[in-house]
């Protein structure tokens, strides 16, 4: 069996850029979910992986709360926590190696095949002396990770440790929440969205009704943060993320998913016609004057649409059209402004 190994004196050209991406992630504040994406982003980079992922323990699962490379595409995954690597990282609270899926024993096998994993290292995070989630990367072939890789993430899961007391000091609800929201406006992030999206595909597929995906940009932001100054633009942010919550069933989700960028899912549309309707309501009621001290912004905002099952099953299928949808309508918007 692949346990721990013996501490190793890391490369400083390796201690460096930990203290850079600690340099940058200070810039986060209290954002823990940029926080856990950024860590994501480096830990592969730094072990040469071919993907990273932040796992948080929810329940009985494991849950896909940040993602890149290989990963990217499966953020918002649930694995069950007994059976996994993971799992058995956050319950027995110890760094984990596996050199190759397809031969051990306490991997999830479904779901190194999904994400496309031969190998892998998981080491805890900590919330107090809580392991309550993993730090993993992984590779698309076998014994690629070695004790330089446990090395360089604990280091790096130390990172996610200490934005995570700072966050939510010792309450564990608090905690998940900061993990699954976005900070500016206290929206669900782009981790919650993804999760909730293939829960409610799933269960619209067993239910037999449709599911609404409208990807949501806003206009002239850097124009207002240009006039203005970055506190408008921020301001306008909150605001369209507010308005947009305001027009939308409690069932529904709106989620920033960064930047300028937001995305709505209506958890039972009709036709084509009746989200059509509901993409004009949502412009019109997002595109009014806001007052932000003392100043008139002009607000709006272009959505694109698609529909499931109408325009697909899947979920980089759908969340794509519903995106090219939306920036046809951006350009359409800027056509006829020109003219």
């Amino acid at each position: 069996m692949d346990h721990i190994f013996p501490p190793i004196q890391l490369d400083p050209a390796i201690l460096l850029d930990i203290i850079q991406v600690q340099t940058e992630i200070a810039r986060c504040g209290l954002d823990l979910g940029q926080v856990i994406n950024l860590v994501c982003q480096h830990s592969q980079q730094l072990t040469q992986g071919s993907g990273a992922v932040v796992e948080i323990a929810e329940g009985s699962f494991m849950v896909y709360r940040a993602a890149s490379g290989s990963a990217a595409g499966q953020l918002g995954l649930r694995i069950p926590l007994e059976g996994s690597l993971s799992g058995l990282c956050v319950t027995s609270n110890e760094a984990l190696i596996c050199h190759d899926a397809l031969t051990d024993s306490r991997v999830d096998q479904r779901a190194c095949q999904a994400v496309g994993l031969r190998s892998m290292v998981v080491v805890p995070l900590s919330h107090g002396e809580q392991a309550v989630g993993v730090l993993k990367v992984i590779a698309a072939q076998p014994a690629s990770f070695d004790a330089r890789a446990i090395a360089i993430l604990q280091l790096m899961s130390g990172v996610i440790a200490a934005a995570m007391y700072h966050a939510s000091k010792y309450d564990i609800d608090q905690l998940y929440h900061q993990a699954t929201h976005d900070a500016m406006t206290n929206l669900p992030n782009r981790a919650h969205y993804f999760d909730r999206l293939r829960s409610s595909l799933a269960l619209a597929e067993r239910q037999r009704h449709k599911l609404g995906i409208l990807g949501v940009d806003m206009d002239g932001l850097k124009f207002i943060n240009d006039t203005y100054g970055h506190r408008a633009g921020d301001a306008a942010i909150r605001e369209i993320g507010q308005r947009l919550r305001q027009e939308v069933r409690q069932a529904d989700l709106v989620a920033r998913i960064g930047g300028d960028e937001f995305m709505v899912l209506l958890t039972d549309i009709g036709d084509q016609q009746q989200i059509e309707a509901k993409v004009a309501h949502l412009v019109q009621q997002a595109s009014r004057l806001y007052q932000f001290e003392g100043k008139q912004l002009p607000l709006s905002v272009s959505i694109g649409s698609a529909i499931y099952p109408d325009d697909g099953h899947h979920i980089e299928a759908l969340t794509e059209l519903a995106d090219q949808a939306m920036y046809q309508r951006k350009k359409q918007r800027q056509k006829s402004l020109q003219d």
